[in-house]
């Protein structure tokens, strides 16, 4: 009670928003119906600034997705994305921005997790070297140059994801960067293939996880610390997909994409695309690296309660991602002219299947119409999808985009499989629109 005395002193002077802002706080124990009445439409209404349209549809326990977002983040001048920490750096792309079929390199995502070397800085690879140790049969270095000279140069539009993407929806809430629905992007990388480099080395029959190395410094500056170090086992190292990349978007990697040589990872979490590398390390056992360990990048082997204490023994490390989609146009707080049919446009992907379908509801759900989609530039690119709406009267509207995968495995209506580290939000994506 002494919090929400707290919210009627701050919202004194409005009285419906504090109304607003105690039913958000109490939803979980309120039916859907029952605030929908009398004051609790009228609360709803103020604070939207419209009538909600089917209102008597909108599912207990969520906030409508004009209140619980921000119209103005702060986003980092000329690269157009919203800076979450700056040490290390990591920084997301508004939703809107990525409409572009092909991620240009100022508007993708950016996850560190230690601070650049010098090296990358200063765009400058003339003492740079790759090694390649472990469970191989002749260890090897190579500089780049003798890296494109010798393997055969290949070229794909991949995508890259966070695992965390989408943490900021879990609640009760875990730490790490809180990502919303900007960690992903899909830009084109040309390189060399992983396999190709691993099998000139000559695998040993022992070979069973590949590690990884960069030259990131860790974020306290000792350099007897490593800031990450991940793998994968080794069938998805030498898939012809997994590929070391030394462009992106037809230039040389960005210092914060890598610079000068990445792993490119696609269907998997974002981590295992390891930058700025400088050694890969065969090993005959799964790698106990930086990040490897722990919870990190894990999800529990089975369901939990939220908020539960799962054991160590219990988190198993996440390999493919799930089924996901994000409206890329119009932008969240769309406002719109009734009568004129609205575009709406956005991508969708799966871990490592291919997209079958992508439906848009603008009733909170309770109906769906099948969008236009696209077929795939190449295998781990994302697919583009498009429809055009209408809406039957004035208020205030939310358009919900949802993907199913070729398995048939769809997208949850809310966020699902609550972990300890947020992972894997894959919760259908919405925006507000507000029709007059």
């Amino acid at each position: 009670m002494k919090k929400e005395r707290g919210l009627l002193e701050l919202y004194s002077d409005d009285p419906q928003r504090a109304d607003f802002e105690l039913w958000g706080r109490r939803s979980h124990s309120l039916s859907r119906r029952g605030f929908l009445k009398g004051a609790g439409l009228t609360a709803l209404t103020a604070a939207l600034g419209s009538t909600m349209v089917y209102a008597d549809l909108f599912p207990e326990g969520l906030i409508p997705v004009a209140l619980a977002s921000d119209e103005d983040p702060l986003i980092l001048e000329k690269s157009e994305l919203i800076v979450l920490n700056d040490r290390p750096f990591n920084a997301e792309t508004p939703v809107h921005l990525l409409d572009d079929e092909v991620t240009p390199n100022r508007r993708h995502f950016v996850r560190n997790n230690g601070l650049l070397s010098k090296e990358a800085r200063a765009m400058d690879a003339s003492q740079w070297t790759l090694r390649i140790d472990g469970e191989v049969e002749r260890e090897r270095t190579f500089d780049l140059s003798s890296l494109k000279r010798e393997f055969e140069h290949v070229e794909a539009q991949l995508l890259i994801e966070c695992g965390g993407n989408g943490r900021k929806g879990f609640v009760p809430g875990a730490s790490g960067n809180q990502w919303t629905f900007g960690a992903v992007g899909c830009a084109r990388y040309k390189g060399i293939r992983m396999a190709d480099v691993l099998r000139s080395c000559g695998l040993k029959p022992s070979a069973v996880f590949s590690a990884y190395y960069g030259d990131d410094i860790h974020i306290s500056g000792r350099p007897d610390k490593v800031a990450i170090s991940r793998g994968t086992p080794l069938a998805k190292a030498l898939d012809p997909h997994t590929i070391l990349a030394f462009e992106m978007n037809g230039e040389a990697l960005p210092a914060l994409h890598g610079f000068p040589l990445r792993i490119v990872c696609p269907g998997w979490p974002g981590s295992c695309s390891g930058k700025w590398l400088k050694r890969l390390w065969i090993r005959d056992r799964v790698h106990d690296g930086a990040k490897m360990t722990g919870y990190s990048y894990k999800i529990p082997k089975y369901p939990v309660r939220p908020g539960t204490e799962v054991p160590e023994e219990d988190m198993e490390i996440i390999e493919v991602m799930p089924v996901k989609s994000i409206i890329t146009s119009p932008a969240s707080h769309h406002k719109h002219i009734l009568g004129q049919p609205l575009p709406v446009r956005g991508h969708a992907w799966s871990g490592e299947s291919a997209i079958q379908q992508v439906d848009i509801s603008i009733d909170f759900g309770a109906t769906w119409q099948k969008a236009h989609l696209k077929q795939a530039v190449n295998t781990y690119a994302w697919q583009h999808f498009a429809l055009n709406l209408s809406f039957p009267k004035k208020g205030y509207y939310e358009v919900w985009a949802r993907a199913t995968d070729s398995k048939g495995i769809m997208q949850p209506s809310m966020v699902p499989g609550w972990n300890p580290k947020g992972y894997l939000n894959n919760a259908i994506h919405r925006i507000a629109v507000r029709v007059s």
